[in-house]
């Protein structure tokens, strides 16, 4: 096929005809693919299209989102919800699915974390995997992403991460790792953001090297939406499809490259290439079976009930006994708090409410009371009025979480902390109920200073259209919890070793913490938890005997000792005894899940292998294990770990006798890395973090605040006062933290063809205060863009 397209028609295939479509070649029989948003649901816009999860799209099943599965520990699960997120894809006629997402949690203020599996690559990796099997086992290609470093949403289009290589290979790729060797994705997903001061989606260490080279990726580059810098570059470097639409700019900019030698012809048929065997791959349009939404919504429930975790339950007052008399308050009861906002919000095919499934539950409900306002405002009546519904209860389910604002696509949490007026209501019911549970909506972690009046707590995460019924199913034994954290639960924000550098608030970000993400920190540097990773409670009681391991793998006898039948997740972590290179005090190795009936015993076998033990040694540019004693730990979570079994291990290096690195990298002591140290562990200065000069293309519309230009500023003022006028209302406007956070490149990106490149530097020269010089340029780009774009239309379709 690619023998006989043209130049045009090659490089056409490069970028998107529409917000969701590629270009396709009639006179060729090339249709063109859809693709959809989709990490927990499929969101197909066929009317007004954005990319923001603004506009109606057709219904589907809501699941739970990613940060909620993941605590299922349970990869077979993951393939069974990718299979119906697989399904309903087909069903709609779309050919890629956009998801699953897998960034790493580097900061629990990620805006994004609900839609992310964990802060720990090997568990993030195989959720993925699950996910990336199931969807495309229904024929539609998934899209695994943010391919990579992409950790903040402040300025993610313009920031750059800074990482070491080791960072990077072993915590940020190894997820994507996992998923593309174990998964073989169709697609991938590139980040907005740079990365060690290269756009990823033009980043031939990430594209060409890593992902094909390393990791044997034979497929195509997607880059996020409006992610796309320079056209060209990418091709070269391996990125593939420019979307959203960009219009025929970006064709004729390609074309140009090849025939000036600036790109080489056999870069761009690879990137054809990919795109045309998307294309063969995909599903005939209407050929998938119609979807059972009843079969979903129940998976979902089911889904949403293994996700959810005990994290206390004092005096086994959980699981609830048919008939047990229960005060219903929060507002979350009534208007359930089950996705983020962004591109992946579901319109769901049904939406239960506690309200609206209790009485199937057993329970009788005593009374209903709000309680609070969801935007956090003070109201005494509310609380009043909830405080008596208690006092008449045998139990008090006080149903918490996180607003809307709290947690979007578009920004980043400021806060872990509950609104004031919620804990204020959980004291007052619990002074007169002391039976009080509570039951957390929020995509993400909470500090939980108010924990000791709670007598039990369930975090259901967002649990999706099914969550309220799922949790109704925990809270009466019909379900045993068995969720896990994927997350560990901080004590305060203060204590995280990113509390002073995330996000990153000029033009970097930079990882100074290395290595030591989540439970790798706390665990090395000591620093006290409210809850650790792995942590879940169940109503059954499991012990641990019988490790044995080897190099290759563990063993570990689990039993039931419990009255009830429950499941367990046998976590492994490895800890090197001999001296060598700095690592954490222990890492995630492997882990199992197991369901056991009372009484039950059964051994579990965890493979280890060089993954367990490796590290990326930048000096040979290889992975190496280094020779030693090591100690295999098993049990219940990372700070629970009552199995050991010393391990010798060949390896493939001797160790070294001292890391070069700084001490405080060998002790984990991050929370404040100076300038030398960080860039002692880069190899390299530390970046400028600071701009300097005149505005560029690549800054973000949010710089317009210091612009030479008043009208510039003036522009800037106005979107701050629309941007604060709807966190004030309680819910994001995405479209105007889309617009801050832009660079002005992205306007030639994302309108279709109607603003040229050229036109976008007319722009940038308004911006820095030369108002004619620039505004000549836009009306002339104006012009030679429109004649261009019908002369290249007419050579598309083939015309004389």
């Amino acid at each position: 096929m690619i023998e006989k397209l043209t130049l045009l028609e090659k490089a056409a295939l490069l970028t998107g005809k529409s917000v969701w479509e590629t270009h396709d070649l009639p006179r060729h029989g090339v249709r063109s693919v859809w693709l959809a948003d989709g990490p927990h649901g499929v969101r197909k816009q066929t009317g007004a299209a954005d990319h923001l999860g603004i506009a109606e799209s057709q219904p589907a099943t809501c699941f739970p989102t990613a940060a909620a599965v993941a605590n299922t520990w349970d990869p077979e699960l993951a393939e069974e919800v990718g299979r119906a997120l697989g399904a309903e894809a087909a069903a709609q006629d779309v050919d890629v699915l956009l998801g699953p997402g897998l960034n790493i949690k580097r900061s629990p203020l990620g805006g994004r974390n609900f839609e992310y599996f964990s802060e720990d690559p090997l568990l993030a990796g195989r959720m993925a995997a699950g996910y990336v099997r199931g969807i495309q086992s229904a024929g539609v290609a998934a899209c695994p992403k943010h391919y990579a470093a992409n950790s903040q949403e402040l300025r993610r289009m313009a920031s750059d991460s800074v990482v070491d290589e080791r960072t990077l290979r072993e915590i940020y790729l190894t997820a994507f790792g996992i998923v593309v060797e174990t998964a073989r994705p169709r697609t991938i997903m590139s980040s907005y953001n740079l990365v060690n001061g290269t756009y990823a989606h033009e980043d031939p260490f990430l594209l060409q090297q890593v992902l094909r080279d390393e990791w044997g990726f034979d497929g195509a580059v997607v880059s996020d939406w409006g992610g796309s810098n320079d056209v060209v570059a990418a091709a070269a470097a391996g990125g593939t499809l420019e979307m959203p639409a960009a219009g025929l700019d970006s064709a004729r900019q390609l074309v140009d490259a090849v025939r000036a030698g600036r790109l080489a012809e056999a870069d761009l048929d690879a990137r054809a290439a990919e795109v045309l065997r998307l294309v063969a791959d995909a599903r005939e349009p209407g050929t998938a079976a119609p979807v059972d939404d009843a079969a979903h919504h129940a998976l979902a429930r089911r889904v949403a009930a293994r996700s959810a975790v005990l994290l206390k339950n004092d005096d086994a007052l959980l699981p609830l006994a048919a008939g047990t008399r229960v005060a219903v308050i929060g507002d979350f009861a009534q208007i359930p708090r089950y996705q983020g906002a962004g591109s992946s919000a579901v319109n769901p095919t049904r939406l239960d409410s506690v309200l609206d499934v209790i009485g199937d539950s057993g329970l009788a409900m005593t009374a209903f009371a709000p309680g609070f306002r969801r935007n956090g405002t003070p109201d005494a009546a509310l609380r009043a009025e909830a405080v008596e519904a208690a006092r008449g209860a045998d139990v008090a389910l006080l149903f918490l979480g996180l607003d809307e604002i709290a947690e979007s696509e578009g920004l980043d949490r400021s806060t872990l902390a509950l609104h004031a007026a919620q804990v204020e209501l959980l004291e007052a019911v619990a002074a007169v109920n002391p039976r009080t549970v509570v039951v957390l909506s929020a995509g993400g972690v909470v500090e939980m200073p108010w924990l000791a009046s709670a007598r039990a707590l369930v975090h259901g995460y967002l649990a999706g259209q099914a969550g309220a019924g799922a949790l109704l199913d925990v809270l009466t034994g019909a379900a045993n919890p068995a969720g896990r954290l994927a997350e560990t639960v901080p004590v305060r924000l203060s204590d995280t070793p990113t509390a002073d550098t995330f996000p990153g608030q000029q033009r970097t970000a930079e990882y100074r913490e290395g290595l030591f993400v989540g439970y790798r920190y706390y665990t090395t540097a000591g620093v006290p938890v409210t809850f650790p990773f792995g942590f879940g409670l169940s109503y059954t009681t499991f012990a641990y005997s019988s490790l044995a391991a080897t190099a290759e793998a563990a063993t570990v006898t689990v039993t039931n000792t419990g009255a009830v039948a429950g499941a367990d997740v046998v976590q492994v972590y490895v800890h090197r005894e001999t001296p060598g290179v700095h690592r954490p005090d222990r890492t995630l190795a492997g882990f199992a899940r197991v369901e056991l009936a009372p009484g039950e015993s059964a051994t579990v076998t965890v493979p280890l292998g060089d993954a367990a033990f490796r590290h990326f040694d930048v000096g040979t540019g290889a992975w190496q294990v280094e020779r030693g004693t090591w100690t295999v730990l098993a049990g219940a979570n990372v700070a629970d770990l009552s199995l050991s079994a010393p391990v010798e291990v060949a390896g493939t290096v001797e160790p070294v006798a001292e890391d070069p690195v700084p001490a405080r990298y060998r002790a984990g002591d991050v929370r404040h890395v100076p300038d030398a140290d960080f860039a002692a562990l880069l190899g390299r200065p530390v970046p400028p973090a600071s701009w300097s000069g005149p505005l560029g293309v690549n800054d973000a519309l949010g710089r317009m605040s210091g612009a030479r230009s008043p009208l510039a500023r003036l522009a800037y003022r106005v979107l701050a006062l629309l941007r604060d006028r709807a966190d004030r209302k309680g819910k994001p406007d995405l479209n105007i933290l889309f617009l801050l956070n832009m660079p002005f490149r992205a306007i030639a990106k994302m309108t279709n063809g109607m603003v040229s490149a050229e036109m976008v530097e007319g722009i940038v020269t308004i911006v820095n205060g030369r108002f004619f010089a620039g505004a000549g340029a836009v009306v002339r780009g104006f012009l030679r863009n429109r004649r261009a774009n019908r002369t290249t239309a007419r050579q598309l379709r083939g015309d004389a």
